[in-house]
């Protein structure tokens, strides 16, 4: 598995097609607490967070039932750990949990990059 992280607007998943030879209909966009791991692309896990929160399903959890389908997958991740803290708590909650999501994927991953303005810096 592959986990690409990086801010809002930063090229995460343009460099994830170009690296993997990735097509429009090869991913998935999270939206809710279910994830297509059919899709070989996996994209805005911070939004299935999100959802996870909103439904009481524990996202690390889910991650961790559906190791066998996600395994050989490109993960894209928005970093959420920088800026001010935020005052809601659900919002600290999700900022929480999806850098205890990524920390469990980046172990877990066989490559970590992180995209900065469309540049890629590799971690793992």
């Amino acid at each position: 598995m592959d986990l690409i992280i990086g801010g809002a607007y930063q090229g995460k998943l343009d460099y994830a097609k170009e690296k993997h030879s990735i097509q429009d209909t090869d991913v998935f966009t999270c939206q809710g607490c279910e994830i297509d791991f059919t899709k070989p692309c996996i994209n805005h896990i911070e939004e299935f967070v999100l959802a996870c929160i909103r439904a009481d399903v524990d996202p690390i959890l889910y991650f961790k039932k559906h190791w066998e389908d996600w395994r050989h997958s490109v993960l894209i991740c928005m970093d959420l750990s920088c800026g001010v803290v935020p005052l809601e708590a659900e919002m600290r909650q999700w900022r929480n949990l999806t850098g205890k999501l990524c920390q469990y994927l980046s172990r877990e991953a066989s490559s970590v990059t992180r995209i900065f303005c469309g540049l890629e810096q590799k971690l793992k």
